[in-house]
């Protein structure tokens, strides 16, 4: 019967979903005094991980960042370390909801926190509700895994 509807193959549950991306985005280290740190800390992309360290996602002249902040260190390390680092994204009304089953980490509204997820420390970049997981590679494939258990309901 052409009437007859048929029942829907998507499992109900949750109307808060989150996509799940994952890439391997450019990142630059910078290791230079807190001075110098502080100079390039209002980049895009940059993420204090401590008084002198800096990580900057996204693309960068490294060379460019090299100059500023040998202005104020001269023993200053600037280093692409993008083979280092796998960012898994979370996206959507569900990103908040699944990153908070692997973490205990109080998320910003928007910022970069830096911890534990799911026993593994992490880099997070988050805007709204979008939250970028910068995850050391060794570890990428071990995060990625949980994610899709811990969170199988809230993904799409």
């Amino acid at each position: 019967d052409a009437s007859r509807r048929h029942r829907s193959t998507i499992p109900r549950g949750r109307a808060s979903v989150a996509e799940l991306r994952t890439s391997s985005p450019p990142v630059t280290s910078v290791l230079a005094s807190t001075d110098a740190c502080e100079r390039v800390a209002g980049l895009p992309g940059a993420c204090g991980v401590g008084p002198t360290e800096v990580a900057i996602v996204g693309d960068v002249s490294t060379a460019a960042v090299l100059q500023a902040v040998r202005r104020l260190d001269p023993d200053a390390v600037v280093l692409d370390v993008s083979d280092g680092w796998v960012a898994h994204t979370l996206e959507g009304p569900g990103a908040r909801e699944a990153l908070s089953r692997m973490t205990e980490l109080e998320l910003p509204v928007s910022g970069f926190v830096q911890g534990e997820v799911a026993r593994i420390g992490v880099r997070m970049l988050v805007d709204g509700d979008r939250i970028d997981l910068l995850v050391p590679s060794m570890h990428a494939d071990h995060l990625l895994d949980r994610i899709r258990a811990d969170c199988a309901e809230l993904l799409r």
